[in-house]
């Protein structure tokens, strides 16, 4: 018989052999997730989509047909949309799994499990999102303005794990926080409205002077925008930029690393 001893630290190796033991309970609270999230909607998997094309039909009217933002060559939809596919996965785990432990309390403060996977779980389903207007990203570009993406789509992959790298640190960080500090719960939303404006969604690195861009690759996920740009519209890297995105990506996940291994001995006390 197998026995589990908790113990108030534990190594990362023990960490890491947990995660593996309990990946089925990964699968299940993701699965839960997708049930939950579809089953509750009257419209369903459009949703997924009307959200998106939305944000893309508003910004294409304030910021290129009213303050006449220019894209070149590339439809200025598609720049917006591109966007979008790496705003809305980050901004669904931000929403949602930062309230993991918090709307799974009962959880949380009598089952053990490995905690991270609460918060991790939610990649399943935005990851399924993802997919979804992914495939209405293709349809547009394809059908309504004939741009087929170049052979530089097969880097896509890397930039997705980079996204979900990123959106699961921020989130866990923001998970562990709430259940302490109740009151990041109201700073969220105004994270989730306002970060959008500090992201380049509605412009790109080259429609920013110079001497600002060192200031807006400190958001990580100006990077990994520029990356999705990349991939699918052939936008030029900006590699230095980059590296500083990813730089500060790295030291994020350290710290809501570190900060939750910290939280988490105290979780199943003041939740």
């Amino acid at each position: 018989m197998n026995e589990i001893l908790i113990t108030p630290q534990k190594s990362w190796k023990t960490i890491l052999n947990e995660l593996w033991e309990y990946r089925e309970v990964f699968f299940f609270l993701g699965w839960r997730d997708i049930l939950v999230q579809y089953k509750q909607t009257v419209i369903g998997v459009l949703w997924v989509i009307v959200r998106p094309l939305l944000t893309v039909a508003v910004f294409t009217i304030i910021f290129s047909k009213i303050a006449g933002i220019s894209s070149g060559n590339i439809p200025y939809p598609l720049v917006i949309f591109s966007a979008m596919l790496a705003w809305q996965f980050f901004a669904d785990m931000l929403t949602y799994a930062s309230m993991s432990f918090l709307s799974n309390e009962q959880l949380v403060s009598k089952v053990y499990f490995p905690r991270i996977m609460l918060p991790a779980s939610r990649l399943l389903c935005a990851g399924v999102d993802f997919c979804i207007s992914f495939l209405c990203y293709l349809l547009i570009a394809i059908f309504r303005y004939q741009y087929f993406p170049s052979l530089t789509i097969f880097f896509l992959p890397l930039f997705g794990i980079w996204l979900a790298i990123l959106s699961l640190a921020v989130s866990l960080l923001f998970a562990s926080l709430i259940v302490r500090y109740r009151d990041f719960r109201h700073i969220l939303p105004f994270v989730a409205q306002l970060g959008i404006y500090c992201t380049p969604v509605a412009f790109s690195f080259c429609m920013v002077p110079q001497q600002l861009r060192i200031f807006l690759a400190l958001n990580p996920l100006s990077g990994i925008i520029n990356g999705f740009r990349f991939c699918l519209l052939n936008e030029p890297l900006y590699g230095q930029y980059m590296a500083i995105s990813l730089v500060v990506t790295v030291v994020i996940s350290l710290v809501s690393v570190m900060y939750f291994k910290k939280a988490e001995e105290q979780f199943a006390d003041i939740i």
